[in-house]
């Protein structure tokens, strides 16, 4: 039997229409984004259909959104028949995993994914955190040159051999930023202004645990990989994890190389192939595919078809 694993994309991956062909083609699909109007208050649907992109991109409407459009493509694969042993997902990407494995309802996710949003973009001002990619190095030698450097920036990302996020305080990522290229890496500071996964959210993780500690977790049907541990784990420990995964790293590379212990493919489900990009870099022969419109969706259920 064909083992799989659904891999859920993080913010960063929406774009104007996502979702729109989905939903016209499946009614479980138009389903989720009807459900997840409701529970906003607003017209999400309409927003990933139609834009307008510069409020899309905004962290409290991207994260919602990219999470609706990534149940509707996952409606639409089980539609064909699919289905998955493992899940995981990049950040926000895990409350998808989540939901979409039963731990979570989505009247209990979005509500979550909400607050999340906003604590994250109320986090720090405007101007003192930064992220930037870092590309080309070992992981060890920019571990060693963001603990030399003064001030909070750490690995937030791990994302592939060679692909690293790093995070924190503007100035400390800027000048992690210089020593790094001195050593031969590719650097470049992210147009983000929040540091995600860095120490400087632990205030928002405490305000965040209040609400987390309000949802009652199912074991899921479905183990889902934390960004936090790179493992499974019961349901009593999500609360937990969810809180410490807003200030620890995203350990996604760990969490793939896991995976790829007990899975024959991936199938990244959602707008973009971001995460399918990073999978290849750890192993080019264990992406099947992904499910982010119907083209996508029939040419992966073909691949299923060859094995």
């Amino acid at each position: 039997m064909l083992k799989l694993a659904f891999v859920f994309p993080g913010q960063g991956s929406q774009y104007v229409g996502m979702g729109k062909e989905i939903a016209e083609s499946f009614k479980a699909a138009a389903d989720v984004f009807a459900l997840a109007d409701n529970i906003c208050g607003y017209e999400l649907s309409t927003l990933c259909f139609e834009g307008p992109r510069d409020l899309l991109d905004q962290t409290i409407y991207s994260q919602p959104a990219i999470m609706v459009t990534s149940l509707a493509c996952l409606e639409a694969a089980k539609k064909n028949g699919l289905s998955a042993q493992l899940m995981a997902g990049l950040s926000l990407g895990e409350y998808t995993a989540l939901t979409a494995a039963g731990a979570m309802t989505l009247e209990q996710s979005l509500p979550l994914v909400l607050t999340r949003a906003k604590l994250m973009q109320e986090a720090v001002p405007i101007g003192k955190g930064a992220m930037a990619a870092v590309i080309g190095l070992q992981t060890d030698l920019v571990e060693r040159i963001c603990g030399q450097v003064e001030g909070i920036v750490i690995v937030a990302n791990y994302n592939c051999p060679g692909q690293l996020v790093i995070s924190g305080e503007k100035g400390s990522v800027e000048e992690a930023a210089r020593l790094l290229k001195t050593e031969g890496a590719k650097t470049m500071v992210l147009p983000i202004s929040v540091p995600c996964h860095s120490p400087l959210l632990e205030e928002s993780a405490r305000k965040f645990a209040v609400e987390v500690a309000k949802v009652h977790f199912s074991e899921p049907a479905v183990d889902v990989i934390s960004n936090v541990n790179a493992r499974e784990n019961k349901a009593r420990e999500f609360p937990r994890l969810l809180e410490e995964q807003l200030y620890s790293p995203v350990r996604w590379e760990q969490s793939v190389r896991y995976m790829m212990n007990q899975v024959d493919y991936f199938v990244e489900i959602g707008p973009g192939s971001s995460l399918s990009g990073l999978i290849k870099k750890i192993d080019r022969n264990r992406v099947l595919g992904q499910i982010e419109d119907g083209k996508s969706l029939q040419k992966l259920l073909e691949k299923v078809k060859e094995i």
